[in-house]
């Protein structure tokens, strides 16, 4: 996979190094993209400018790549990235970085962005999730329909706790994408039983996030199987 990240500093490079990591191709867009900058991340493409300039944007062959990642300290960047990376190239994939939650309610489909990711957002999920348990909490939101990443910890009194998931009815909506347990992930399939205290990924929606919660907390009663 080709990712272009505009933004190099802290928040870009340790995207583009997870990726790196995963074998994608990565190129950084960067106006102080110097020798300094670039050795701390040799394995990256770099290029040096603005990347809300087109011409940048077609010097880094835009329309050659699978996602685009603003993630520049702007706001205002990082929505004119995505904006021309959707219109001007037709970029498949857009994330975009939220530096200001004031400014969280642009960062929609309108600006061309299919992912809107705030930090403070997600360093408030962390904090909840690490002092609730049987507590929903909401990683990210997809701008696009209303899809949510979100994230539960299932309470050891939870009636679900020993249930193969094939025989959990979930709402209509909702997937359950991972477990994390003992700190390895593990991709559910239907035969797996769930254990006190695994952390549950779902995708879901707004609209099934409160019966989702309702099932997984403390003494809830379960699904049909």
């Amino acid at each position: 996979m080709r990712v272009v990240i505009a933004g190099a500093g802290s928040v870009g490079r340790s995207i583009a190094r997870e990726l790196l990591h995963n074998g994608h191709e990565i190129l950084l867009i960067d106006k102080e993209a110097d020798q300094v900058r670039v050795q701390r991340l040799p394995e990256a493409n770099w290029l040096a400018g603005d990347a809300c300039e087109i011409s940048r944007l077609q010097e880094a062959r835009l329309d050659d790549c699978d996602v685009v990642v603003a993630a520049t300290g702007d706001d205002k960047a990082n929505l004119v990235v995505s904006l021309l990376a959707k219109t001007e190239f037709g970029v498949p994939r857009t994330v975009a970085r939220v530096n200001n939650p004031k400014n969280e309610w642009m960062f929609d489909e309108s600006w061309g962005v299919d992912v809107a990711v705030s930090t403070p957002r997600l360093m408030t999920a962390l904090v909840e999730e690490a002092v609730s348990v049987g507590d929903l909490v909401r990683i990210f939101e997809f701008q696009q329909g209303s899809t949510t990443m979100t994230e539960i910890t299932l309470p050891a009194d939870n009636p679900h706790v020993g249930r193969r998931v094939g025989d959990i009815v979930f709402p209509p909506d909702t997937l359950l994408v991972g477990i994390i347990r003992d700190d390895r992930p593990i991709a559910p399939t239907d035969d797996d039983a769930l254990e006190a205290h695994d952390e549950l990924l779902f995708l879901t929606t707004v609209d099934d996030e409160p019966e989702l919660s309702t099932m997984m907390r403390p003494q809830a009663r379960p699904g049909r199987g």
